[in-house]
């Protein structure tokens, strides 16, 4: 059989569109969150979207705590919620779809790995609290439709799919709880103290904050948070004991001003008083909206058991929807009015935050399709994915 010659102008095997590059961005800059935010927000206003946004949190702690995940899995899932929409708009996707493949993907990253048809039915109990009380055996399941399942878990794994290409394939995670322990003890908090800071850094995961700073800074923040709580409209008193601990007082005195600490703790005060407000907006919201009987908030094997601080009233109680933290800060909306105003009155000029990349935030949007996201949940041409953000 004769060989048939090639032509040096033969084209090329591949016709199809070019490799991509998408890039991991592991923060953003408060400006391209607000960007991102309004633009997959769609016609809902912000407070509708802070609602939904804390419904899917809720959600998502009830579940979690349920199926006896360590906080960690359940903060990553959280926080994966917040990326997911900064790219993919609220309209598209059912809450309960997006929360609970955030909980599977999370389950890998700290193996915690349970089946798909396990969260679902844990999800569905939650859900469905009537199905739930019909369940006479302890730890069976609620009776489902096996089609309901099956659809839901064929929705779980695409957005799975989403959510990997979404973070990049970038199974690394930092968590500021381990953070706030040690700094708790290089700043000689209080055990007490180092507590709710450490209630503060799980709430913290119900917010934007880490995607907008590193967890060492969040926790330096959560513990300048649990002074100011401690201390606000209080007199101080002088230590009596020889443990040397700080007052929270002191605490206060020294993060709320520029000082030696920021370049020991590598963090900013304009960061920390950034972070201070986004929380008291948190705790403040959930306040005012507290039913007058409520639970307290479930907790996760590893976390702290709950304690209340002076300020507090024996008979506050919290709701199982509730912040962890509001348990030892819930005294009033109004005392938490009066921080923020009195934080405001001598804060500090907010600084310059360049983004990590010099590229657009929004390149990976695909603008002649609006809210498209371009290389995302597609079998078109070849996207390499990069762990770190674009170079300088």
């Amino acid at each position: 059989m004769t060989a048939i010659p090639l032509s040096l102008n033969t084209p090329d095997v591949y016709s199809g569109p070019p490799a991509r590059t998408r890039n991991h961005r592991p923060y953003f800059t408060p400006s391209e969150v607000a960007y991102l935010s309004e633009k997959q927000r769609g016609k809902l206003t912000e407070s509708q979207e802070d609602r939904a946004r804390q419904q899917a949190m809720s959600f998502i702690e009830a579940v979690g705590s349920q199926m006896g995940y360590p906080r960690k899995t359940i903060a990553t899932a959280q926080t994966f919620y917040y990326r997911f929409h900064l790219f993919f708009p609220l309209k598209d996707f059912n809450y309960y779809d997006v929360t609970m493949a955030c909980m599977y993907v999370s389950t890998k990253l700290h193996d915690t790995l349970k089946k798909p048809r396990d969260i679902l039915m844990t999800s569905y109990a939650v859900r469905f609290p009537e199905l739930a009380a019909k369940v006479k055996v302890v730890g069976g399941e609620v009776e489902m439709d096996h089609n309901v399942v099956e659809n839901d878990r064929r929705r779980m794994i695409a957005i799975e799919r989403l959510i990997l290409e979404m973070i990049c394939f970038n199974f690394g995670t930092r968590m500021s709880f381990s953070y706030v322990i040690k700094i708790g003890r290089a700043l000689g908090c209080s055990k007490d103290l180092t507590k709710l800071a450490w209630h503060l850094a799980v709430d913290s995961h119900r917010t934007l904050i880490p995607l907008q700073y590193p967890p060492h800074t969040i926790a330096l923040a959560c513990v300048y948070l649990a002074a100011l709580l401690a201390s606000f409209e209080t007199q101080a008193t002088p230590m009596m004991d020889t443990d040397r601990s700080l007052t929270s007082h002191e605490i206060c005195a020294v993060l709320s001003d520029h000082g030696l600490w920021e370049k020991q703790f590598n963090a900013q005060v304009e960061d920390l008083e950034d972070i201070v407000h986004s929380m008291l907006d948190l705790l403040t919201s959930f306040a005012t909206n507290a039913p007058s009987s409520l639970t307290t908030s479930p907790r996760t094997p590893s976390s702290p058991s709950a304690y209340h601080l002076s300020t507090v009233s024996s008979s506050s109680q919290v709701s199982p929807n509730a912040p962890s933290s509001l348990t030892q800060v819930l005294s009033s909306t109004a005392s938490l009015t009066r921080l923020k105003i009195a934080l405001r009155e001598r804060e500090h000029e907010p600084r310059e935050r360049a983004p990590l990349s010099m590229t657009d935030p929004t390149a990976d949007v695909n603008p002649s399709d609006g809210d498209e996201v371009e290389g995302i949940g597609k079998n078109e041409g070849t996207v390499r994915f990069l762990f770190g953000p674009a170079a300088m």
